[in-house]
């Protein structure tokens, strides 16, 4: 892979590991200054994080979390990252529109997902990371949710990577972030967040006298519920932050 020609399909099919030497560094230069601005602005608290880095699978984990900012993205990627994971955020095509952003955001590890569909291309490379180590984080919500009355469309899709990867899920949570940037405001500002890991479940969960089908559709109803437990959680324990 070449740092300026290489296609974009190039860094979804491969390993992060993989990359040009390039990229590496400049990712890692950029995420170590990201790493500074999130403790500073942020004050990020990521609760239960012991959940997910003492697991020894030989794959990586699906990761879902409630959105409602893309600073969450950025938070996320990075404090797992200071830990030694590589994780891989899958993120709606449309945002490939953009030549620029299509190039940076295949250098920094995302998979983009044509929603609305069967994406088998995007299961698989999904999947194949999940495979190499690599961690994948999903956001079933879709879009930002910007306000508590604002419709949500759940998709769903990430126990089906989960199966074909044979990896765990970990459902977690986010609170605080939707107040970095109020509702008519375009500037961020320093405030606390807090992320926390819940328990994480696989297929073996699943009731054994489920079909294959059915166990899949199990998982993905209970780690939903179990994100949304950890969100209402720690809306209870921070009153006024979303």
């Amino acid at each position: 892979m070449k740092f300026f020609s290489s296609k974009a399909d190039d860094y979804y099919d491969n390993g992060m590991r993989d990359f040009p030497t390039a990229v590496r560094a400049g990712y890692a230069v950029i995420l170590g200054i990201l790493y500074v601005f999130t403790k500073i602005m942020w004050r990020c608290s990521f609760d239960n994080i012991e959940k997910f880095l003492d697991r020894r699978d030989k794959t990586g984990i699906v990761i879902i979390s409630n959105h409602t900012s893309m600073a969450e993205v950025v938070a996320i990627v990075v404090l797992l990252w200071r830990r030694g994971r590589l994780v891989r955020p899958i993120f709606k095509s449309e945002f490939n529109k953009s030549g620029i952003v299509e190039w940076f955001f295949a250098r920094v590890g995302g998979i983009p997902v044509e929603r609305g569909t069967a994406d088998m291309k995007s299961l698989r490379r999904a999947s194949k990371a999940l495979g190499r180590g690599e961690d994948i984080l999903i956001f079933p919500e879709g879009t930002r949710i910007r306000t508590d009355d604002q419709p949500v469309e759940v998709h769903g899709g990430f126990a089906i990577i989960a199966q074909m990867g044979k990896a765990p899920v970990m459902p977690m949570a986010v609170c605080g972030f939707r107040d970095i940037t109020p509702k008519g405001h375009h500037l961020m500002r320093p405030v606390k967040c807090w992320m926390r890991f819940g328990k994480a479940l696989s297929m073996d969960d699943a009731p054994a006298d489920l079909k294959r089908r059915e166990r899949t559709d199990w998982v993905e109803k209970e780690a939903l519920r179990r994100m949304y437990e950890i969100r209402d959680i720690l809306r209870d324990e921070h009153p006024g932050r979303r």
